[in-house]
């Protein structure tokens, strides 16, 4: 029994490993949009707030994407490619949105020096990695030996799910208290590790800047991919067959120049696609907001 049990169990791990492989760029996605969340942050609430975003997306995974998943695989397949149409669409939107405000147009007014509200920050995470999530799990599904059973299936994305979130999460931790760590090499007696960690401190600013930016490309690149493909599998090929014919083009430079054509193709998509949502969402606000009756 033991021995059968222990089988039962390596088949799920290593299924689970083979799956999680395949979804290394999501996850690497989903690392570099989540420290931009924290930041303005006291150094005191980071690790918290990590710890509540970090439970969301567990939430996610097990209460929200895994039981509809299968559900929707077992019972009506069809429904997830428009379910990730919707959810591309809200990342190309948010992405869009950070972009502009590189720019200084900002969606809605807010003073940067106030205090963030944490319950907002933590609830727009957690949305936001709801998608990263979803792309991440249906990946897994995907990846999975179609006869490996609805049990085992289910075992494979619950440890593909924690794995996942302990690896993006962990990484976000750290990434958010390096230069805490740096301010500690500072007091060291050497004189060289206090010149590294005072480097690491003075570093810390512009890494985020670059995970800001690179968080809001990600959106898009991910955002971007999950529409063209999918709308390919529903009911529009054009989008998706331009960049099949690019990249098809390319392919003698080989597979990293296509790759990073074609993320570039998905990223200017997605920036296209979030523009728009932004000015129809924009559009119906000013609407609603001259139809509301004047406040007294």
């Amino acid at each position: 029994m033991s021995v059968g049990l222990l089988a039962v169990v390596d088949d799920i791990l290593s299924a689970a490993m083979r799956a999680s492989a395949k979804t290394a760029g999501v996850v690497i996605d989903d690392a570099a949009v989540t420290p931009q969340y924290v930041q303005g942050l006291t150094p005191a609430r980071e690790l918290p707030v990590v710890w509540k975003i970090a439970l969301g997306s567990i939430i996610n995974k097990y209460v929200i994407i895994i039981p509809i998943a299968l559900l929707l695989t077992a019972f009506a397949p069809w429904v997830l490619p428009f379910l990730l149409i919707i959810g591309g669409g809200f990342l190309c939107f948010e992405g869009a949105e950070k972009v502009l405000e590189w720019f200084g147009a900002h969606h809605e007014e807010r003073d940067d020096d106030a205090p963030r509200d944490e319950k907002k920050l933590v609830f727009g995470a957690v949305r936001t990695d709801l998608i990263l999530s979803t792309e991440i799990m249906l990946i897994a599904l995907t990846s999975l030996d179609p006869g490996f059973g609805i049990w085992m299936t289910l075992g494979a994305l619950l440890v593909i799910g924690l794995a996942m979130t302990v690896v993006v999460y962990g990484a976000v931790a750290l990434l958010v208290k390096i230069d805490d760590i740096g301010l500690r090499f500072m007091k060291s007696p050497s004189r060289g590790v206090r010149r590294f960690g005072a480097r690491v401190v003075a570093s810390m600013p512009t890494v985020f800047r670059v995970i800001s930016v690179v968080g809001t490309v990600a959106m898009l690149w991910v955002g971007g991919h999950l529409v063209l493909q999918n709308l390919a599998e529903t009911f529009w090929h054009g989008p998706y067959d331009v960049v099949h014919l690019v990249t098809h083009a390319i392919e003698a430079a080989g597979p990293v120049v296509v790759w990073i054509v074609e993320t570039a193709m998905s990223a200017v998509f997605g920036l296209a696609l979030g523009l728009i949502i932004v000015a129809v969402v924009t559009g119906i606000q000013r609407v609603l907001r001259r139809g509301a009756p004047a406040a007294h």
